[in-house]
């Protein structure tokens, strides 16, 4: 049993079903596990040890029977807490919301739950899941597993650091503006962001608990330590939402090419806008040079047709806009006449945005959707980094668009840590993030494998490979 830790949902699956273990005994050594070690991590904040253990027990139970098993039968997980979870509190950071106990499951949970999965326990995050960091009034603060001076990333951070230590083989996260893909890279561990819209995401919060709207840019996914169980997660999940079930049928393409060698990749590792981390870079530059040593052909100066700065900047403006709904009238009145150019009055325009302005973005972005259609005629895969540098360190400072982080010793604005998840963010593309080595302090670097819009498969596939040449997800010390 000691190294179920750090075994994969597939691999757990596959032991219980093989009677190796029983399902009662995974939740069990995964209950101990976090009593034990979460202590100073601060990553799972709600458990209902209870109820897990009888779900575990009826597990077993239908497995002597002969019964029909899902993907995930007995396997024991955590969830993100700004998803929905049946009969267990959810708050979503929120003070207001310390008590609520949902009436039903967001739809990504009742999909794992269908395939069997034993939901123990859920994981810290921002408030509302707005933030590069995971912290709120309700559970306080996660810690970095690898650097506890650091953060895991935001919002899926709890997510992340549950996975890095070992406290769960797989999870459920949610990006809008990075948030899988951002806490992956700062934790070490892998993240699929899907395809705009193929996975249903109803009962995440935020809007209010029973809100039907997908936000834009919004998208749930898995998280995990394999891009194996990324691929079973995004399987289980992905599929119509209520209002297209009747008619609407998804069956994403397959990978591009047959074999790593026949893959025409691109790599995008560098800025002037955002300028990366030199040691970071040198991580993200060898794993290029991974890809093209086992056969790809890869090329660093090949480009879509449009600058990064237009794309963040387009991105930026989309993002605040779908956070402005937290607002008042008159909050909203007042930052529209906010002067200057500080990033705090950018961010209070952009997130008090007329309609007709957002039109004008929507329509940027749609043009560049269309630059990357004629891009991937020719390339089937972009790596991009994932932020300019490792791991940020605490900082809960108000207004948040006026903190700072340290690239390269200067000083950079908070929201430049965003820049590299504009390309796939505001375009809809899927983007798996893989960990691709660590910097010399330790602290894990993550690398975007970003594909066409709905070629999920080929972003899975080229990152399965590529964790597999740079040695699987690193583990921090103590756990």
């Amino acid at each position: 049993m000691s190294e179920l830790a750090y075994l994969s949902a597939i691999e757990i699956a596959e032991k219980i079903r093989q009677r190796e273990i029983s399902s009662r005994e995974a939740v069990d050594y995964f209950l101990a596990r976090v009593e034990k070690l979460d202590k100073t991590i601060n990553a799972v904040v709600t458990i209902d040890a209870e109820r897990a253990r009888k779900e575990a027990d009826a597990a077993d139970a239908a497995l002597a029977r002969g019964e029909k098993l899902g993907p995930l039968h007995g396997v024991p997980m955590t969830v993100k807490d700004s998803l929905q979870t049946k009969g267990m509190r959810t708050t979503s950071g929120a003070p207001e919301l310390s008590q609520f106990i949902p009436p039903e499951d967001a739809w990504p949970v009742a999909r794992v739950r269908d395939a069997g999965a034993i939901i123990f326990g859920k994981t810290n995050l921002p408030i509302y899941a707005g933030d590069l960091q995971s912290y709120n009034e309700v559970f306080g603060t996660t810690n970095n597993p690898f650097d506890v001076t650091r953060t895991p990333g935001g919002s899926s951070g709890g997510s992340a650091a549950a996975l890095a230590c070992g406290f769960t083989p797989i999870e459920i996260g949610s990006d809008i503006g990075g948030s899988i893909r951002l806490p992956s890279h700062m934790s070490g561990v892998v993240g699929h962001k899907p395809s705009y819209g193929i996975v249903p995401a109803h009962g995440q919060i935020p809007g209010p608990p029973g809100t039907l709207t997908l936000a834009d840019l919004a998208v749930v996914g898995p998280m995990a330590r394999t891009v194996e169980d990324l691929a079973l997660g995004l399987d289980l999940m992905a599929g119509s939402n209520r209002w297209d079930a009747p008619a609407w049928k998804l069956e994403l393409p397959a990978p591009r090419k047959a074999t790593l060698r026949e893959y025409r990749i691109a790599a995008w590792l560098d800025d002037p806008r955002c300028k990366v981390d030199s040691e970071v870079r040198a991580l993200l530059e060898k794993a290029a040079q991974t890809l093209e040593a086992a056969g790809a052909t890869v090329d660093t100066a090949a480009r879509p047709g449009f600058t990064l700065g237009k794309v963040a900047d387009t991105f930026l403006a989309l993002l605040q806009a779908a956070l402005a709904g937290g607002n008042s009238r008159d909050k909203i009145e007042a930052f529209a006449a906010s002067q200057g150019d500080t990033s705090v009055a950018q961010t209070r325009r952009l997130l008090a945005m007329r309609h007709r302005e957002w039109l004008s973005y929507n329509e940027r972005r749609l043009q560049m959707r269309r630059q990357w259609e004629e891009f991937f005629q020719s390339w089937d895969i972009m790596l991009l980094p994932v932020m300019p540098c490792a791991a940020i360190n605490h900082d809960h400072s108000e207004p948040m668009a006026a903190r700072t982080v340290s690239v390269n010793g200067e000083p950079r604005p908070y929201w430049d840590m965003v820049s590299w998840m504009a390309p796939a963010g505001a375009c809809y593309l899927p983007a798996t993030v893989v960990p691709v080595g660590r910097l010399s302090n330790g602290l894990p670097v993550g690398i975007q494998i970003v594909g066409p819009y709905l070629y999920d498969r080929s972003t899975l596939q080229v990152a399965r490979e590529l964790l597999r040449m740079v040695g699987g997800c690193p583990r921090p010390s103590g756990f």
